[in-house]
């Protein structure tokens, strides 16, 4: 069984972050969402609208999503790549070169995020802030 992780907060869920999780999906049969816990988010200065816990039980829903663990601090990738056996670690093409530390551990993969879409976008198209 080849095994997926990918990182990220998945705050107002939207197509952008469907369509990554099932591209994410083809590149192997399990996948893992490590999702940002709420006190993470406040360590980077991250204000969610949906809690944990909610954004936990919409990626639950999604069917390409296997697993959801909770990400608690920059330092888990390693530690969650080895105790969950990962095959492929996947992020968007943003973070481009950050993990590639992890090469030694698992493929890492940078996927094109899906244009015209972002929370970022959504939020400051709601609210007026980012």
């Amino acid at each position: 069984m080849k095994r997926v992780i990918t990182f990220g907060t998945y705050d107002l869920l939207h197509y952008g972050h469907i369509e990554l999780l099932r591209r994410a999906k083809e590149y192997g049969d399990y996948l893992i969402v490590a999702l940002s816990t709420d006190n993470f988010n406040k360590l980077k200065d991250k204000k969610s609208y949906y809690s944990y816990e909610q954004r936990k039980i919409m990626l639950e829903s999604i069917q390409f999503v296997d697993l959801v663990i909770p990400e608690n601090e920059w330092e888990q990738k390693v530690k969650d790549v080895k105790e969950y056996n990962v095959d492929t670690f996947l992020m968007d093409h943003d973070w481009e070169g950050e993990f590639d530390f992890l090469k030694d551990l698992c493929e890492v993969i940078y996927l094109n995020r899906t244009e015209d879409i972002s929370t970022t976008q959504i939020k400051k198209e709601l609210y007026g802030d980012s």
